[in-house]
């Protein structure tokens, strides 16, 4: 498990599972450049970060895939990437016949066009270096649509097909591509859907949340950390042989196998 000497760059990694495998990465060695919109944000994460190596950051706003190219260009020309942590929040939720094509557009651009866009730039370096992690953060609606979240089930499904095509394609080169699944995670983002679902359904935010946590085999929702450490885990070199699989870390909730 130990990664000294690699790089890796985390996205959406000033908060929640972003911020969480950022952590874990560092602590077992990872050289951690930050990458997120918030420069601010950005600053106080960096300086929190554990390790004795110097880490960086970089601001890119993924609604533009042009600043995310941008920030990734500038990364590569300066050093090789060994571990690429695709990670960004989902759209806003909503049953599918009610949703606006324009929401379809973005969250394609904002999820597989920028991942796309970064894994080809690390591409190179990780061929050159014989060591890749390609990890995407996505979620159990791949494996199980969730209600409700229309467009988010639809581009999560599309970046799963996408990480398993190039899981095919690197292999080869002694790179890896994997999918994390989380399910109920104790984030910004679970919090946004809670209070949106309480005043849709005139029900309190706390029942909502217990109704998740007693829908879950284990019986309670999961933490950003525990996520982080299975990413962290697939991005090791404990994880040669682990490669295009769809991993939930849901506590049992998804109902396939």
């Amino acid at each position: 498990m130990d990664l000294s000497g690699k790089t890796a760059v985390v996205c959406g990694s000033t908060q929640g599972i972003g911020w969480a495998a950022a952590s874990h990465l560092a602590g077992l060695g990872a050289r951690i450049i930050l990458l997120a919109r918030n420069e601010q944000k950005l600053q106080q994460a960096h300086s929190q970060l554990p390790g004795k190596v110097n880490h960086g950051y970089a601001v890119a706003d993924f609604s533009n895939p042009n600043h995310v190219q941008d920030a990734i260009q500038g990364i590569v020309e300066e050093e090789t990437v060994h571990i690429l942590i695709n990670n960004t929040g989902g759209p806003a939720g909503g049953p599918i016949v009610e949703a606006d094509i324009d929401a379809f557009r973005a969250t394609f651009e904002q999820h597989l066009v920028c991942n796309q866009i970064l894994a080809q730039s690390v591409l190179p370096g990780m061929k050159a270096a014989g060591y890749g992690r390609i990890i995407n953060v996505i979620s159990t609606s791949v494996k199980q649509p969730l209600p409700n979240l229309g467009v988010s089930n639809t581009i999560r499904g599309a970046v799963a097909s996408w990480a398993k095509t190039w899981a095919n394609e690197v292999g080869v080169h002694g790179i890896t591509v994997n999918n994390v699944l989380p399910g109920a995670t104790n984030t910004a983002r679970l919090d946004q859907i809670i209070e949106n679902k309480s005043a849709k359904t005139n029900t309190s935010s706390d029942a909502i949340r217990e109704q998740m946590a007693n829908a879950v085999p284990m019986k309670r929702t999961g933490n950003p950390e525990e996520v982080g450490r299975a990413i962290a885990f697939l991005a090791s070199p404990s994880a040669s042989y682990i490669s295009g699989v769809n991993l939930p870390v849901d506590g049992g909730r998804t109902s396939s196998l």
